[in-house]
């Protein structure tokens, strides 16, 4: 395959940037902003927009100069920061915008070229401008740049024609008398603000910076290339506008300026020049737009953004992407056939400030995050992304308030679409880093609180097992725990070949955690004694802001694991960790996950609801889980030993039901003996019990017998609040 040409700072950036700047605004809408706002105002009106565009473009070149940049431009920018997905949402809108801009472009080209020849047929022009584009765009790039280099020339050569006309041709005003603020005659008819009505019909000229960085794929050092051949080409077009606007307040009068768009032509040293400097600009705007459009679905289609990503990222021997350029080719075509775009062409402007103001955000977060990773050679002062995205955005509803809601409505809409694809990124982004930093300002600002967070309470399970089998057999029991909010932090206790093993099965069952939409990640400590390895875990894990809150033990791990329990138990109490201590029945399992009975201590004899020590906060939020992810009934139980108890005990459960706000299906009280009234319990699928520390392992295992059910046996921690 032939090496695919490169291209240079001048040819793949300036060039293509410049004379996308240097467009018909600068021809036929200038000398009317200057009519309007006068010398003062014009020179206030190119300055802001390009203070907008210089701020985006430093952004731009900052962010560039930290990453390897692929094809695609600011799409790919984006993508490589904020993930596929917000690129995405943003390079779908922007290459439809530029295929219309295309259009625009074309038609622009047959209103200057019907003003030299007004016989010919406006769509058959239409038609010739499109289908030389097209051919010199589909042949090769380097084509394409070689005919700007001859557009550049036209384009200088009407610009010294204008110059000229300063020296040979007699100007209306002197220099002073040019020197005014305007009277806006021309926009007193229309609504809003008469500068920011002026502003909004000038700005487009400054959106142009783009156009070199839609080449990033195919230039020789995108690093170097974007942010030298960009902000060199807003320099030289500012220049040009403010002698520009210089000139023409000079030349003509504030009523030529506002009633004849050609007076720019008309005033010049050898007008025919400037004719073709229109036609020329106009030329060199559709086709830096119909390459760059390509070059973005070219790219959205190499990171399968798009369906038939595959056949979009097609590319010939020379490295030009062929399909996406048919595809920009026919999209072209068949916005041609509207004829007039005046409805939608506010869109273009918006969808390029929508990129501008996201490359801002892209750098803003960047910055504030302060990742080693973030190391652009060419950095900027903090305040300039903020003046861009501001700018932007005001930008955008100074131009059209309605517009700027449709165009960002649609970039969320397809956000929307793709964020539900799942699509899988060939790079790394910031989104982890962002999500990082906001938790650990969420975390140490919560931390300084000096408050339990008893109302953000939920359950973050410590799995400990020497045996991945002890997991897959309680799978859907810890995700139902733990959906939707909570974690499951699988850690394998192991040495030796067994812990490799370990590990590589525990991943597995963590991925399939979270595709079940439960939090999971894993670990494996290398000690012989489980009781070792959990309890150095916890202790280790104790200081840290997001941690385990609950040790779930598992009755079905072999008998030595098993003995370890009461050790692990007795830490964790130390520590201020609940504790889960499940036992399935070998024969009645889950059942069919209908009833639930939630077993409470005696309290007698005071049964005082306000001594939350004893308030059985853990095993209520436990039951109350289970139960909305099961959609179970939950009975709740207690035994007395005195019947003269029983009015104070049915108050206790009805006041503990009504301060906790559970659903509780049912509620009993017997009066007996606990160990001959449990073996009699209604049927349930599971009994939820409180453990009692020091006791026997053992003797869980009986009473799971006893009861002929699963069971699930719980210690809080002290920090959970039922109430709450």
């Amino acid at each position: 395959m032939q090496q695919a040409k490169k291209f240079g700072t001048f040819g793949g950036v300036f060039t293509p940037t410049l004379l996308t700047i240097l467009g018909v605004i600068m021809y036929l809408r200038l000398g009317w902003v200057v009519g309007n706002a006068g010398l003062l105002g014009a020179w206030l009106v190119i300055l802001l927009s390009f203070g907008i565009t210089i701020c985006t473009a430093l952004s731009m070149s900052s962010i560039t100069t930290n990453i390897r940049i692929g094809a695609g431009g600011a799409y790919a920018i984006i993508s490589q920061a904020l993930g596929l997905e917000v690129g995405g949402s943003l390079g779908i809108p922007r290459y439809l915008s530029q295929g219309l801009a295309v259009t625009m472009y074309i038609f622009g080209f047959r209103e200057g070229w019907l003003s030299i020849f007004p016989d010919h047929h406006a769509f058959l022009v239409d038609l010739s401008v499109f289908v030389i584009l097209f051919a010199i765009a589909y042949i090769s790039a380097d084509l394409a740049i070689k005919t700007q280099y001859i557009i550049m020339g036209i384009i200088i050569l009407s610009l010294v024609s204008i110059v000229l006309a300063g020296y040979y041709n007699p100007m209306t005003y002197s220099a002073e008398e040019a020197i005014t603020w305007g009277t806006f005659d021309g926009v007193r008819e229309k609504n809003g603000s008469e500068f920011w009505i002026v502003f909004a019909v000038f700005f487009p000229a400054a959106t142009g910076i783009m156009a070199g960085a839609n080449m990033s794929g195919e230039l020789q050092d995108p690093r170097k290339s974007i942010p030298v051949g960009t902000l060199w080409a807003i320099g030289v077009s500012l220049v040009i506008y403010m002698g520009l606007a210089f000139w023409v307040a000079r030349a003509a009068t504030e009523d030529e300026l506002l009633n004849n768009y050609n007076v720019m032509i008309d005033k010049s040293f050898f007008p025919p020049l400037v004719i073709a400097g229109v036609l020329g600009a106009t030329f060199s705007s559709a086709l830096a737009s119909i390459i760059g459009s390509s070059r973005i679905l070219f790219a959205m289609g190499e990171h399968r953004v798009l369906p038939k990503g595959e056949w979009l990222e097609y590319q010939n021997k020379l490295g030009q992407p062929r399909n996406a350029m048919i595809v920009t080719g026919i999209m072209i075509f068949l916005t041609m056939l509207l004829r007039d775009l005046n409805a939608v062409a506010p869109l273009v402007t918006m969808f390029f400030l929508i990129t501008y103001a996201m490359l801002n955000v892209v750098v803003i977060i960047e910055q504030r995050l302060g990742l080693i990773s973030f190391r652009p050679s060419f950095a900027v002062p903090r305040i300039i992304p903020w003046i861009g995205l501001v700018g932007s955005v005001l930008a955008m509803f100074i131009i059209n308030p309605t517009i700027s809601l449709v165009s960002w409505s649609l970039v969320v809409f397809v956000y929307g679409i793709l964020s539900r694809r799942h699509l899988e990124t060939k790079f790394e982004d910031v989104r982890s880093g962002l999500f990082t930093s906001f938790s650990e300002w969420a975390a140490k600002h919560t931390a300084g609180s000096g408050h339990k967070q008893e109302r953000a309470w939920k359950p973050n399970l410590l799995v400990p097992v020497s045996d991945s089998s002890t997991v897959q057999g309680s799978f859907s029991f810890i995700k139902d725990l733990a959906y939707p909010r909570g974690s499951a932090f699988l850690m394998g206790i192991g040495t030796g070949v067994r812990a490799k093993r370990l590990k590589d099965r525990l991943g597995m069952i963590s991925d399939a955690f979270r595709r079940d939409d439960v939090f999971s990640s894993t670990s494996v400590m290398k000690t012989e004694r489980f009781a070792d390895g959990v309890n150095y875990g916890n202790q280790a894990l104790n200081g840290a802001f997001f941690r385990p809150n609950i040790v779930f033990l598992n009755m079905v791990e072999k008998k030595a694991v098993v003995e370890d329990y009461p050790e692990i138990i007795e830490e964790a109490k130390r520590l201020e960790i609940g504790v889960l201590l499940y036992m399935i029945h070998p024969r009645a399992m889950l059942g069919q996950k209908q009833n639930i009975n939630l077993w409470i201590r005696n309290r007698g004899p005071e049964w005082d609801i306000n001594d939350g020590r004893r308030n059985p906060n853990l095993s209520m939020l436990i039951a109350y889980k289970l139960m909305k992810n099961w959609g179970a009934n939950i009975r709740l139980i207690t035994v007395i030993d005195k019947s003269e108890e029983m009015p104070k005990a049915q108050a206790f459960l009805r006041q503990l039901l009504e301060l906790a706000r559970l659903p509780i299906h049912e509620t009993i009280v017997k009066d007996g003996n606990f160990n001959e009234e449990f073996a009699d319990a209604p049927m349930a699928d599971l009994n939820i019990l409180g453990i009692s520390p020091g006791k026997p392992v053992e003797s869980y295992k009986e009473l799971a017998l006893k009861v002929n059910t699963s069971c699930l046996f719980v210690l809080d921690s002290g920090h959970e609040n039922v109430f709450a």
